[in-house]
């Protein structure tokens, strides 16, 4: 295995002491020119005070990747660890590759890995290991793409094509610019709706601006298919981070004063439609602290798919425990050993990751007949137990699989 080592927290710098009443638009576009700059720079020299929690890779999945791109790994998580043979996979920033690379081996060939990033150095240094990587895996299920990660319709290549044939050089042209950029994400999006299986990323949401934060994880709901799953490693504060720090370009640029609050963090799953969202680790040493904020790496899992209409099939869940009672994103809540009443799509859902585990699925034992009716899901029933069985069911009768008790053997 192979990990990075701890870096000394850093301070603050005498810049950002100044008081500031938040980023503008001058001071977002010189956050994303220093994040750029920088980035571009760490694709051609390994930049030790950029984002660099220490984290264990598989070191069977690192042989097989060139070292130009191995070294170059600016994460604080391993969402790769969450893959599937078979998977359709985007990678949000994606970097040198690195991700992608270890990614492609775990998805195999009925997989495919999309990397999408926006500084073309990186881009450069991923692409150039394409044919290394095949050769000596065999693979050919990796491409990485040029685009902003919080407007994944937008491909960047194809519109730089586009201005070298038509330069933008007066306000008459802008509107053309416009028209075009508005045709890509229609006709030839980057990414197409309801299009991967898993969407990762590692030490990378922080970078984008605040404003562009909600468009970000909307993106990323649009573009999973149904029952779909993000698995996102950042680095995340325990209080919010105040606006002079939030100023200051080397904090921004290193992973930082850009955090959201890890229930912010949360909740903005929760704001773009996602459901299941799920702590799967959360440093409990913070990475940096300053002016007593702590900064610290935390991933998190979250589903597409609880969307749609509410169906009467009267099926119902058995929550086992171990909490009294718990209650799901759709505000329907289970209590402990209770039949609980579903409708149709909580019922199938309840029968997938992550709840499988957690509750019992009792069927009818007749399907409703005729066109099912709307279940109302915002109330909170018991399902009783004729519900399921019939009003009439009178059977009398034991499982034919079990076998006749001996009391000489202690079964009984």
């Amino acid at each position: 295995m192979k990990s990075k080592t701890s870096r000394a927290p850093r301070r603050a710098n005498g810049r950002s002491d100044a008081k500031s009443n938040g980023p503008s638009n001058g001071r977002s576009t010189d956050m994303e020119l220093a994040t750029r700059e920088r980035y571009a720079r760490a694709s051609k020299k390994v930049e030790t005070n950029l984002c660099c929690a220490p984290v264990s890779y598989s070191r069977e999945l690192l042989e097989n990747i060139p070292a130009k791109v191995r070294n170059v790994d600016y994460g604080c998580g391993d969402p790769t660890r969450w893959a599937q043979a078979g998977d359709t996979v985007i990678d949000l920033g994606s970097g040198s590759g690195k991700h992608c690379y270890m990614l492609a081996q775990i998805v195999g060939k009925r997989g495919r890995v999309i990397g999408v990033d926006f500084n073309p150095p990186m881009l450069k240094l991923a692409r150039a290991a394409l044919p290394q990587f095949a050769k000596t895996t065999g693979l050919e299920n990796v491409e990485f793409r040029r685009g902003r990660i919080q407007d994944l319709a937008l491909d960047l290549d194809a519109l730089e094509k586009w201005l070298g044939r038509r330069p933008v050089k007066s306000a008459a042209q802008l509107s053309n610019l416009e028209a075009e950029m508005a045709r890509l994400r229609r006709a030839q999006p980057l990414i197409k709706d309801d299009s991967a299986d898993l969407i990762v990323s590692n030490c990378v949401l922080n970078l984008a601006r605040d404003e562009d934060k909600p468009d970000l994880f909307r993106e990323m709901f649009r573009v999973l298919r149904r029952g779909g799953r993000c698995v996102i490693s950042d680095i995340v504060s325990d209080e919010p981070v105040p606006s002079h720090l939030k100023a200051d370009p080397e904090l921004w640029s290193g992973c930082i004063s850009g955090a959201m609050t890890e229930t912010g963090f949360l909740k903005a799953f929760e704001d773009a439609g996602f459901h299941a969202v799920e702590i799967l680790s959360r440093d409990e040493r913070a990475w940096q602290t300053i002016s007593g904020i702590e900064f610290r790496s935390m991933t998190v899992r979250a589903y597409k798919g609880k969307q749609g209409p509410c169906m009467e099939q009267n099926q119902a869940v058995i929550y086992r425990g171990p909490w009294k009672k718990v209650v799901d994103d759709d505000g329907h809540t289970l209590l402990r050993g209770e039949r609980m009443a579903v409708c149709e799509k909580t019922f199938n859902i309840m029968q997938s990751t992550p709840y499988r585990d957690q509750v019992s699925a009792i069927e009818p034992l007749k399907p409703v007949k005729g066109k099912a009716k709307p279940f109302d899901c915002s109330r909170t029933d018991l399902r009783h137990p004729r519900e399921s069985k019939g009003l009439h069911y009178k059977a009398t009768k034991k499982d034919p699989t079990a076998t006749a008790c001996d009391p000489s053997t202690g079964c009984c």
